[in-house]
């Protein structure tokens, strides 16, 4: 075997060893989770025992709990209630608005968008409490709509500056081509625009659901009956009792909950990249 060939297969060997160790990296924690999902409490909570091996039969008594004993269902449909809620609302919002702060001319939209961004780096912490006093003058306490109202707040401003820097990208000269051949300016931004800006558009998608989907301090302060809770305050609320942790159940609703979002991302991963570095950077 020459040189370079000995050369290209350590690189490669390399590269296989890398990819393998960040595989395994970013798998631990499902791993981690699953294998506590079928642990007995004995066997889990004993320091003698390998975490990773089972030394007591494998036991469905925490998915029992989980879905017997707590709303975990209930909690399931609020998240993708609110979810798909906030995703519109916020495609509604942020499309238009992205659009038009891209077109505008000069140094104006890049300094409205910047503005409009800045307001998505205030905490929740700060905000909670002015938004509770909208809620309560809106009548809407322990309501999922709520947080329907509230979650935009956020996602808005940032959806909006990342997709004013991905219009961009897309020449003007299309848009005008499309506009001569006979189509609305409106026409040309949705048969022209929006199919160029697909990934930006998923990105945003991905996203606000995720964002809405993990946010804990607004839906603990609008929400108490059990029945409205989503999934980021119902499970830490029911599987947590004083210093009692339910750690199989807590495991199973973090598995649960996380391989569908992390399936989403791997079937969009390219374009949502693509809508983070193209549509954010060239802005």
């Amino acid at each position: 075997m020459t040189p370079a060939a000995l050369k290209r297969l350590g690189a490669r060997g390399v590269n296989v060893a890398l990819l393998a160790a960040f595989a395994a990296f970013a798998s631990f924690p499902f791993a981690w989770m699953l294998i506590t999902t079928f642990k007995q409490t004995p066997d889990l909570l004993d320091p003698n025992h390998n975490p990773f091996v089972y030394h007591q039969p494998p036991t469905l008594e925490h998915l029992r709990v989980l879905f017997f004993e707590t709303l975990f269902g209930r909690w399931v449909a609020n998240t993708l209630f609110v979810g798909i809620s906030v995703v519109v609302i916020t495609l509604l919002l942020a499309i238009p608005a992205g659009y038009s702060l891209a077109r505008l001319s000069g140094q104006i939209g890049e300094k409205l968008g910047i503005a409009i961004f800045l307001t998505y780096l205030v905490p929740s912490t700060i905000l909670f409490i002015p938004l509770s006093r909208v809620i309560s003058t809106l009548h809407l306490q322990d309501s999922l709509l709520s947080l329907v109202l509230v979650y935009p707040s956020f996602t808005v401003p940032f959806c909006t500056w990342l997709l004013m820097g991905f219009f961009k990208v897309v020449p003007r000269d299309l848009e005008e081509a499309a506009m001569i051949d006979g189509l609305s300016r409106f026409g040309a931004f949705v048969r022209v625009i929006m199919p160029m800006s697909i990934a930006g558009v998923l990105t945003v998608i991905i996203f606000t659901f995720t964002l809405v989907t993990q946010e804990f301090v607004y839906g603990l302060t609008f929400i108490t009956a059990a029945s409205n809770l989503t999934l980021s305050v119902g499970v830490p609320t029911f599987l947590v009792r004083g210093d009692v942790y339910f750690w199989g159940s807590l495991m199973g609703a973090c598995f649960i909950a996380s391989v569908p979002v992390a399936i989403l991302y791997n079937f969009f991963v390219d374009r949502f990249i693509a809508g983070f570095t193209v549509g954010s950077v060239k802005g």
